[in-house]
């Protein structure tokens, strides 16, 4: 926690196995020290679905944050006119997204459509 500490960042972004333990535990206790505590809950699995989902209404109540990997990703991206990183980021979405990921091809593949022109 040092190194984290050394950034000067108040932030965290966590994900883990056994969301129960190795994510609730780190968090509750980041959020008691004063951390902004972001949990990427479909990232992150418990040893059941009951106790991924008590773990996630445990760290919701003590103050953290949820977020799905993709909604991390798109806050990141955070428009399309960013380009530095939207080659890396529109791979993660094809081979991750499924559905999300076809949609957005579908919309660049139309952004990237030339307009007919209406002057005559």
């Amino acid at each position: 926690m040092n190194a984290v500490k050394a950034t000067g960042r108040r932030q965290l972004i966590i994900a883990g196995l056994w969301t129960e333990i190795c994510v609730a535990m780190p968090v509750i206790q980041a959020l008691g020290e004063g951390w902004d505590a972001t949990v990427i809950a479909d990232a992150s699995g418990g040893t059941s679905v009951e106790a991924h989902e008590v773990a996630i209404q445990r760290m919701i109540a003590a103050g953290a944050n949820m977020m799905t990997w993709l909604a991390l990703a798109s806050e990141w991206q955070r428009d399309w006119a960013r380009t530095e990183h939207v080659g890396e980021l529109t791979e993660v979405l094809k081979q991750h997204a499924a559905g999300s990921g076809i949609a957005y091809l579908w919309e660049q593949q139309l952004l990237n459509t030339p307009v007919p022109s209406t002057a005559g």
